[in-house]
């Protein structure tokens, strides 16, 4: 009903039936962005779509994991995995997400033998067959393969560690795509039904003592932001996800280093938060101008930083140990400066990244089973430098989930501890095989990557 000279004019059924479809379609059309972001901020906290986790600092604020479990208890399924590759799965949804490195075996004549070549240092050689980069797609339920592409296959053109691998990068997923870097092998972005989107070759790293590749890509708000410290050049690059093609890239002084940026709103701008052994430094994301940088790292910087409010804390435990909690809120050079909100110089760790926990800041030291937890605000220590008992060398990054704190062993061993004030162990779980990877956790499932197997852990 309508009105015409102030009476009442009824209008035709079915036109009123078209106005109204016409209206909810342009107020679709409106809303779509939002609800697609709104969408996506909601689904973030149910999966594990990052490496780190939801909010890039171990925790996933949604999920109740089993606590207890060995090969015979609560293993919903456990998958063979070709090949070889220390990074963590992702999950988004139904799907488990995977890299792995698969040597074909395919002898390039030219090239020297692994036995004929100059000693190096950690016995370290170069490969002289081609090698997959291999992306899997596994059912979140049943462990079955959904899809298997072949990224890329050739031979690398330097070695790596023998703990390291040629798919220690974790892929990471904005909802739409999947975003799979494996460093000198390639970047490539697939849907979610593994459909090539694109491919990218961003060049060679040349790796101190070629140690090997293994820093994560990481999205944020249609750009990807890859960095790469190396013996030679090192590189923060920044890429349209949609398409990727460089935005902007900008060169670094810096030696090798293996951690993974931390991207985050403050105050208007978007700062990538890299950190490495000459400087923290944060660059806005749109231009890669510096916003503000602080020196303090040790050398061979691998663990990533983490956030809470307004402040970034960074540590590194190569030759020396070091911990800094930095403000996100300034601008220039903070180095030596009374801007520092706190520091440490004892028992951080070398590989693993910390756990930021609500306020409670869990880390190791160097790489060995000796666990302290600070007060995040303050520094305060909680625990200090206490042995947990069970295991003795970690590589894998502690993960919290409701409650408890999960620390997984290179001997097969996760600790179960309970967020407190105290070192209370809840349980300890053993599996039959090395873990070097970092687990991941999403809804009442925990993931654990061993050096054979994926294993899904549930009730």
């Amino acid at each position: 009903m309508t009105f015409r000279d102030n009476r009442p004019v009824f209008l035709n059924p079915s036109i009123c039936q078209r106005l109204t479809t016409l209206l909810l379609f342009c107020c679709a059309v409106w809303l779509a962005p939002a609800l697609q972001a709104q969408s996506f901020e909601a689904l973030v906290p149910q999966n594990w779509h990052q490496w780190r986790g939801p909010q890039a600092n171990g925790v996933s604020r949604t999920a109740k994991p089993p606590i207890e479990w060995n090969e015979e208890k609560n293993i919903q399924w456990k998958v063979a995995i070709d090949g070889k590759g220390s990074s963590t799965p992702i999950i988004w949804g139904d799907k488990v997400f995977l890299l792995t490195a698969i040597n074909t075996g395919k002898v390039d004549p030219s090239l020297p033998k692994p036995e004929d070549q100059p000693k190096r240092v950690f016995g370290i050689t170069y490969p002289n067959t081609n090698y997959q980069s291999v992306v899997l797609c596994l059912d979140r339920k049943t462990g079955k393969q959904r899809w298997r592409k072949v990224a890329s296959e050739r031979i690398p053109h330097e070695g790596h560690h023998g703990d390291n691998d040629f798919a220690s990068a974790s892929p990471t997923t904005d909802g739409e795509r999947l975003y799979c870097w494996f460093g000198s092998q390639g970047l490539f972005c697939y849907d979610l039904n593994g459909k090539k989107l694109w491919g990218r070759d961003l060049g060679k790293a040349y790796i101190g003592a070629s140690l090997g590749e293994g820093c994560s890509p990481v999205v944020h708000d249609g750009r990807l932001v890859i960095v790469r410290d190396q013996a030679r050049q090192s590189s923060i690059e920044v890429l349209d996800a949609k398409t990727g093609k460089t935005v902007w890239k900008k060169m670094r002084d810096e030696p090798n280093a293996w951690a993974t940026p931390r991207v985050i709103k403050y105050g208007g701008k978007t700062q990538v938060i890299t950190a490495a052994s000459n400087m923290v430094r944060s660059y806005d994301l749109k231009d890669g101008e510096i916003i503000w940088q602080c020196s303090g790292l040790t050398g061979n910087v691998i663990p990533s930083p983490v956030v809470e409010g307004n402040v970034v804390y960074c540590m590194s435990g190569y030759k020396g140990y070091s911990l800094l909690a930095l403000p996100i809120t300034e601008t220039g050079d903070l180095s030596d400066s009374d801007k520092v909100v706190w520091s440490q110089n004892r028992g951080t760790p070398y590989t693993p990244s910390p756990l930021l926990y609500d306020g409670m800041l869990y880390f190791n030291q160097s790489n060995n089973a000796i666990l302290s937890c600070v007060d995040s605000k303050s520094g305060k220590i909680i625990l200090e430098r206490t042995r947990l008992s069970g295991i003795s060398n970690i590589y894998a990054s502690p993960v919290g989930a409701n409650g408890h704190v999960y620390v997984s062993g290179r001997n097969g061993a996760t600790l179960v501890l309970k967020r407190s004030q105290q070192l209370t162990v809840v349980a300890t779980n053993r599996l039959s095989e090395q873990i070097d990877a970092s687990p991941a956790i999403a809804g009442n499932q925990l993931f654990i990557r061993g050096s054979k197997h994926l294993y899904c852990i549930a009730k």
